[in-house]
């Protein structure tokens, strides 16, 4: 039996999580609402919130799961991609009690764990399967062959659709996040009142850059003609604007699925919350025959739960770090 401590700090969330034996006992999770406003986040801060939550959090789930220090076999914790100060305070922590400990450090990759999660509760995909992987820095497209195997097939050559939709809901007026935002009021507007042109681009790539400029010229014109514009059709915009990109996500994951033979697919990263996305999948998965996964709640945005069950399928394997790994915030796939 092996006793894994999870650590998650590679933005504005310092997270913990043990797991034992394949199982997440628990998911603890310290947000910070420091960045609100700020309307993003903000690193310096992030990295001070991140020293002053980690010790109370690593300490809840120890306790939360009945086990003493001495019990555990690993730490995994976050190495990259993301703010460097943030992995820095993670990364210190993890190496100092590992250190302390005696025991195995497995430095994960921030974008793999999101993928991993899939594997923390039922139902889960078996290999090989497509996953889009959609978050506020990310979106991909992987072919999954394995805990540590994992292929590109496609992936925004600019901004990510997170990105996206917190651009698109600043220019609403929304606070930060605004992608919970947007997907909170199109359920009440009009998917089809507006049209926005979707970037092009070939192959299984995305760019997501066009479609923000798009939504920005399109308010601007509006609002110089009715200076209320935005107010009166707030629910019909938001839904217009989600229509538009979650399109956008899922006409190249069809064309991956077909390209590579593949009906297993899964959804993953903080925008698979997004009920829209789940909603098409759904959709999409009864036209093409599909299998699809997508995490619960708490494990689609960051979380250790998905840093502890990457870091029980790596012990298995004897993939482990050293003492001397530095965080990687553009950390290589």
């Amino acid at each position: 039996m092996a006793v894994i401590l999870g650590i998650e700090s590679s933005c504005d969330e310092t997270s913990a999580s043990i797991c034992i034996n394949g199982k997440v006992i628990n998911n603890e999770i310290a947000s910070q609402d420091i960045h609100e406003k700020y309307g993003g986040v903000v690193p310096e801060l992030a990295s001070r919130e991140h020293q002053r939550n980690i010790v109370p959090v690593v300490n809840h789930v120890i306790k939360e799961a009945g086990l003493s220090l001495s019990d555990l076999d690993a730490i995994s914790y976050t190495r990259g991609p993301g703010l460097l100060g943030a992995l820095l305070v993670g990364g210190s922590f993890a190496k100092s009690m590992a250190a302390a400990l005696n025991i195995p450090l497995i430095p994960i990759h921030h974008m793999k764990a999101h993928v991993l999660a899939h594997f923390i509760e039922e139902p889960k995909p078996s290999y090989p399967f497509i996953c889009l992987t959609v978050s506020g820095g990310h979106t991909q497209i992987l072919k999954v062959i394995g805990p540590d195997e994992m292929i590109i097939l496609g992936q925004t050559q600019d901004d990510a659709v997170g990105e996206a939709f917190d651009k698109a809901a600043k220019l609403l007026g929304l606070s930060y996040p605004g992608g919970p935002m947007i997907d909170k009021l199109a359920a009440e507007g009009d998917p089809t009142r507006f049209s926005f042109a979707e970037s092009e681009m070939p192959g299984l790539d995305y760019s997501f850059s066009g479609i923000k400029t798009s939504i920005l010229y399109f308010l601007q014109k509006e609002v110089r003609k009715n200076k209320d514009f935005i107010d009166q059709n707030l629910h019909d915009l938001a839904a217009s604007i989600q229509k538009t990109l979650i399109s956008m996500l899922m006409n190249k994951l069809i064309l991956a699925a077909k390209q590579e033979n593949i009906k297993q697919i899964a959804i993953a990263g903080g925008v698979s919350a997004n009920s829209g996305l789940r909603n098409e999948l759904a959709y999409q998965s009864k036209k093409y025959g599909w299998a699809t996964f997508i995490p619960d709640f708490q494990y689609c945005t960051d979380n250790a739960g998905m840093i502890s069950i990457s870091g029980h399928l790596l012990y298995e394997n004897n993939a482990f770090g050293e003492l001397s790994d530095s965080p990687l915030p553009r950390m290589p796939f």
